[in-house]
């Protein structure tokens, strides 16, 4: 669920974030059909947010999300083994891929583990699906190229009205752990000032979005490897299934998924690829009431659907005219 460092436009989808960057190379169809791996990749990011939950019971926060970009960092270098290809090169790029690190991985991932140690997974998952929203929102000020139309500012509208929907607002949000739920809208927040910055510094930088991509969780890795070493004592054991969860979310949902995701952004484009983010929530939620016993209330599911509804009006573009 991290995000690629080298779109041509501000990915406003959430975590994980959509590339328009092409693979280098020719158009390459994949040995599945797309529609097995766009399922895949819905169900491994969905369960993120699972694993995350399952990861905090044993690891502090800190040490869940250096887990997670350690092993997603491995399974994307272990890519560029395979196919000899060298990391970016130069300071500056990687001055800038250390802001990008820390706007797209090391602080998003290390707030929605503090989140979820108060609130549910299926909530976590929910939040973030409000990332197109604030992205949608930071545009009006930060992208001028970016002029957005009455139909995503009724999109910005609805999506707020289904966070309040999901947080029960009419009964004072009542039952809802205010800390929690801020650090994973916080988490959203995140992405869209990453892509944002990434757009206006790494736009157009040369390398793949493989290689882009592993030197951004390389760099994430060594900041929240400081962070826990500052901030927390080295864990005292390592049980089965909180470091299976850790080992999972970074080798599969960080890593080997983003490498599938540059598979579909290059054989369907990053416009049908993007739509993998509005089933996250959906298999979130699932993944939370069946695996985890989390409850699940009325609001919840129906304030999903309105987030998504205002967050899919949100990344609507105008119709180019038809020319007679």
């Amino acid at each position: 669920m991290s995000a690629p460092a080298t779109p041509r436009r501000t990915s406003s989808a959430s975590t994980p974030a959509v590339s328009s960057a092409p693979l280098r190379g020719s158009r390459r169809t994949g040995a599945l059909d797309w529609r097995v791996r766009f399922a895949f990749l819905s169900v491994v990011w969905g369960f993120s947010f699972l694993f995350i939950k399952v990861g905090t019971g044993a690891f502090a926060p800190f040490q869940v999300a250096l887990g997670r970009v350690f092993f997603g960092a491995l399974a994307l270098l272990a890519v560029l083994l395979v196919r000899r290809e060298p990391l970016p090169r130069g300071r500056r790029t990687w001055g800038h891929l250390a802001v990008a690190a820390l706007l797209l991985n090391t602080a998003p991932f290390a707030l929605f583990a503090y989140a979820e140690q108060t609130v549910t997974s299926t909530l976590a998952g929910i939040c973030n699906a409000t990332s197109p929203l604030w992205g949608m929102a930071l545009s009006l000020v930060a992208l001028s190229e970016d002029r957005p139309t009455r139909r995503r500012f009724a999109g910005l509208g609805i999506g707020f009205l289904g966070v309040l929907t999901v947080l029960g607002a009419w009964q004072g949000f009542t039952g809802v752990d205010t800390k929690g739920t801020a650090l994973a809208l916080l988490a959203s927040l995140c992405y869209p000032i990453g892509w944002i910055y990434v757009r206006r510094t790494l736009a157009g930088t040369s390398g793949s979005p493989v290689a882009m991509t592993g030197a951004q969780l390389m760099v994430s890795t060594v900041q929240l490897a400081a962070v826990s070493a500052l901030f927390t004592s080295a864990p005292a054991a390592f049980p089965l299934w909180p470091t299976l969860a850790v080992i999972t979310l970074g080798a599969l949902g960080t890593g080997a998924a983003l490498q599938m995701q540059y598979g579909l952004v290059t054989e369907i484009g990053p416009t049908t690829a993007q739509m993998v983010t509005y089933f996250i929530p959906v298999i979130a939620t699932t993944a939370g009431v069946l695996v985890l016993g989390e409850q699940l209330h009325w609001n919840t599911p129906v304030g999903a659907l309105i987030v998504l509804a205002g967050a899919a009006l949100t990344q609507a573009r105008p119709q180019p005219a038809k020319r007679g």
